[in-house]
């Protein structure tokens, strides 16, 4: 990046020689444009939205309970949730940072704080929170910072987020039990968060395993991840999985 200071100094230094110079005039017009081009990438407004980028429809929502999960790409959390039995619709989006409406794009940057998540609306006289909980340790590596699989980056980190205490003591149980069992051979390293605000995410990411079976990412890391998971847990699959 370019330092300002100096390019001025510099700048200034050589203007007496530059009016004289055809040459030296060329390098002045291209050191303006340079001084020019820092100026627009220093006027780039903060990664704050307007307004929400997509919201599903409400009569969708109305009547499940709701429970948060960041474990790695999104694609491939939907599709994990999507197949457990009980679960009525998965949702895309971004949690646990401080930008508000972010998107994809400046999600991708790792600075808006927030991690890939999904919204699980789900029938608690079927599947209960403590069973999304084992889904979610069951179906990601809990013990990777900033990481999972290939992907990197804070937005991949592995969160659990909370509505209320119950939902709280239950995630810091389970973590305590997968321990004391020595499930995993390293730390789990599962942040514990409060939700503060899910921000849904494009359009185009709803349903994105489904859609784009084709799609190299999702051949090689989606649905391997998702067979690994029915694999592990058959008992808590919808029967047309």
């Amino acid at each position: 990046m370019f330092d300002l200071a100096k390019v001025n100094l510099i700048a200034l230094s050589l203007i007496s020689y530059l009016i004289f110079n055809k040459k030296a005039m060329k390098i002045l017009i291209t050191l303006a444009f340079v001084i020019s081009l820092q100026t627009c990438i220093s006027s780039i407004p903060p990664y704050d939205n307007s307004k929400p980028i997509w919201h599903p429809k409400k009569s969708k929502q109305e009547g499940f309970k709701k429970a948060y999960f960041a474990s790695g790409c999104f694609w491939c959390v939907e599709a994990v949730y999507e197949s457990v039995r009980g679960v009525s619709e998965v949702y895309s989006g971004y949690a646990g940072g401080f930008t508000k409406n972010p998107n994809y794009n400046q999600i991708g940057t790792g600075q808006t704080g927030h991690a890939e998540a999904v919204e699980v609306l789900y029938n608690p006289k079927v599947v209960s929170f403590s069973t999304l909980i084992q889904v979610f340790f069951g179906s990601h590596d809990p013990t990777t910072p900033n990481r999972q699989g290939p992907d990197y980056g804070s937005q991949y980190r592995s969160i659990a987020f909370y509505t209320s205490e119950q939902e709280r003591e239950i995630v810091q149980n389970y973590i305590a039990f997968l321990e004391e069992k020595e499930i995993f051979s390293n730390e789990i390293v599962t942040e514990i968060k409060p939700l503060e605000k899910f921000y849904y995410a494009e359009e185009y990411h709803q349903d994105y395993e489904k859609n784009n079976p084709d799609n190299p990412y999702v051949r090689q890391v989606s649905i391997p991840r998702l067979k690994k998971f029915q694999r592990l847990y058959p008992e808590l699959l919808k029967k047309h999985h």
